[in-house]
C-alpha cells in the first residue's frame, strides 16, 4: 500500500467573510497550510484554524503571501529583497508561535498564490525567501512546485524541500500551473480531479492543458480550499484510495 499526503489552503476567512469549510475539510485531509494574515485570515480565524487542526491530527504549515489582502494574494509583487523578507518572518514566526502555544509543531512553510509561482520562476527571489524561513524556523520542510528549481535552493540551504503537485489545477507544458485567468485552468470536477491524482501517483504524469503528458515526481497533493468543490472532490478522492490501496498519511 502506498502513502500521500493530501494537503489543503486554510484559514483565510477574516472578519464577516468565509473562505472555504476548514470544519468540514480538515477530517479529509493530512496537511494544512494555515493563512498568516497577509493574503486571508484574522488572528481568530487563524488561531480557530490551528485548534481545528490539532484535534484533527493534521500537520501545520505556514502559508505566507505577498502582503495583499484586497487581491487575495494572488497578484506579483515587486518588494526589495529586506522587504520581502521581514514579511515573510512576520508571518512565519506568528503562526509558528500560535502553534506552539497550544503544544503543537510547525512542519512546513509553502508560500502561497503569487509568490509561489513567482519562486518557481525566479531564482533569486526563491533564495531570499528560503532564506528568512530558515532565520525563524531551520527544522521545517519547505513545500513547492514539483520539478521547479525550488528544490535545488533548498538544498543550497540544508532545507528539507517537499514536492507540491495539485489536485484541482491545470499545468501547462513547462510543468507550471496554468493561469487562473485561462479558462480550463482549474478543476472542479471530482471525476476529473480523481483522474489526475491517481494518474500522477501512479504514473507520475500529469495532463497539460493541451492535452500532453509531462511527468510529475511528487511528495505531496494540493486540493484548495476555496474550491467551491473541495468537499466533494476530497470524499471522492476517498473511494479511489481505497479502491487503489493508497492511504493518506502527512509526510515528515
Amino acid at each position: 500500500m502506498s502513502t500521500i499526503d493530501i494537503n489543503c489552503d486554510m484559514g483565510e476567512s477574516f472578519g464577516n467573510f468565509q473562505v472555504g469549510n476548514d470544519a468540514l475539510l480538515l477530517p479529509q485531509v493530512t496537511s494544512a497550510n494555515i493563512a498568516c494574515g497577509f493574503h486571508g485570515g484574522d488572528p481568530y480565524h487563524i488561531e480557530n484554524t490551528i485548534d481545528l487542526a490539532l484535534e484533527n491530527g493534521v500537520a501545520i504549515g505556514a502559508h505566507p503571501s505577498y502582503p495583499d489582502l484586497q487581491g487575495f494574494g494572488r497578484r506579483k509583487m515587486i518588494l526589495k529583497k529586506e522587504e520581502l523578507q521581514s514579511i515573510i518572518k512576520y508571518q512565519v514566526a506568528a503562526l509558528k508561535t500560535l502553534v506552539e502555544s497550544k503544544g503543537g509543531k510547525l512542519q512546513h512553510v509553502k508560500p502561497h498564490g503569487a509568490l509561489y509561482n513567482s519562486i518557481a520562476n525566479n531564482i533569486e527571489e526563491a533564495q531570499h525567501v528560503a532564506e528568512a524561513v530558515k532565520s525563524i524556523a531551520p527544522k521545517v520542510y519547505f513545500m513547492g512546485l514539483a520539478g521547479s528549481h525550488v528544490e535545488k535552493v533548498c538544498q543550497d540551504f540544508q532545507m528539507k524541500f517537499i514536492a507540491e503537485a495539485f489536485i484541482d489545477r491545470r499545468y501547462n507544458e513547462k510543468g507550471k500551473l496554468v493561469s487562473r485567468g485561462r479558462k480550463g485552468s482549474k478543476i472542479e470536477v471530482p471525476e476529473d480531479a480523481g483522474q489526475q491524482i491517481l494518474n500522477m501517483i501512479q504514473n507520475q504524469k500529469v495532463a497539460t492543458v493541451d492535452g500532453q503528458f509531462i511527468a510529475i515526481h511528487a511528495q505531496s497533493f494540493c486540493i484548495h480550499g476555496d474550491n467551491p468543490n473541495a468537499l466533494e472532490i476530497l470524499l471522492h478522492l476517498n473511494k479511489i484510495f481505497d479502491k487503489n490501496g493508497i492511504q493518506k498519511q502527512a509526510f515528515g
